[in-house]
C-alpha cells in the first residue's frame, strides 16, 4: 500500500483537505492557519464551525511570542504539546504547576482543584502573557476571576478546556469577557491538544521552521 512518508508533505495535504470546510467563512489568512492546525490536530471537521476567536486575539499573542512572553499551562499535556524549541528561539518558556508540592498543599486546604490552584499562584505572572487552558475549567473560571477581581492582564487566553461538567459554560464566560483577546471553542469539545495546536500554529505564522 502506498501511503505518503514525509512529515511536511503530510500536513500540506491535511491542510489542502481541511480548506474546503473553511470557505464562505471570512477568516483572514492567520485565522485561516489557527483554524486549520486546530482542526488538523483534532481530526475533526466538525470544530470549523465552533472556533470562535476575539478581535485581535492573534496579533496580541503574536505580538506576545515575539517579544519573548512566557506561556503558563493548566496540566503537562499542554506543556507537552506546546513547541518549546520555537518558544525558546523567541525567549520565552512554558509553565505548569499542576504538581507543585505547594499547588498541592492549597489545592487540599483550600478544597479547590490543582489547575485552579496552579492560576492562583502563578496570578501577576500571568500579566502580558499568554495562557494556554486544555484541560480544567476550574482552571480557566480562575483566570477569568484573576482578570475580574484583581485586574490582571493575560496578553492572551487560549482557553479550551473539554468535557461535560464546566467546560462549556468556562468558555462561554471566556468569549464574553470583553476584556482579555481570547481563543476557545465552543461547546464540550476541546483538549490538551487543540490547545497546543493553537499555540503552536501562531509561533509557525511568525517562523515556520521546524527546525
Amino acid at each position: 500500500m502506498e501511503f505518503i512518508k514525509q512529515p511536511m508533505e503530510i500536513e500540506t495535504r491535511s491542510m489542502e483537505i481541511i480548506a474546503p470546510y473553511l470557505e464562505g467563512m471570512n477568516l483572514d489568512e492567520k485565522a485561516v492557519k489557527v483554524y486549520s492546525r486546530i482542526i488538523h490536530a483534532a481530526g475533526d471537521v466538525e470544530y470549523a464551525p465552533i472556533i470562535r476567536i476575539g478581535a485581535g486575539a492573534i496579533d496580541k499573542a503574536m505580538g506576545a511570542l515575539r517579544s519573548g512572553s512566557d506561556i503558563y499551562t493548566d496540566v503537562e499535556m499542554v506543556r507537552t504539546g506546546i513547541n518549546k524549541r520555537k518558544l525558546a528561539s523567541f525567549g520565552g518558556e512554558v509553565h505548569c504547576l499542576i504538581a507543585d508540592d505547594e499547588v498541592v498543599a492549597m489545592a487540599k486546604a483550600e478544597g479547590i482543584t490543582r489547575s485552579m490552584a496552579a492560576m492562583r499562584k502563578f496570578g501577576k505572572k500571568l500579566e502580558g502573557s499568554i495562557v494556554a487552558i486544555g484541560n480544567a475549567p476550574t482552571a480557566l473560571f480562575e483566570v477569568l476571576r484573576l482578570v475580574r477581581e484583581e485586574g490582571i492582564r493575560p496578553a492572551c487566553i487560549v482557553g479550551i478546556p473539554v468535557g461535560f461538567v464546566g467546560a462549556a459554560d468556562s468558555k462561554r464566560e471566556l468569549a464574553e469577557n470583553g476584556i482579555v483577546p481570547y481563543i476557545t471553542v465552543e461547546g464540550t469539545k476541546g483538549g490538551s491538544p487543540i490547545a497546543a495546536a493553537a499555540i503552536n500554529a501562531m509561533m509557525y505564522l511568525i517562523n515556520n521552521d521546524r527546525g
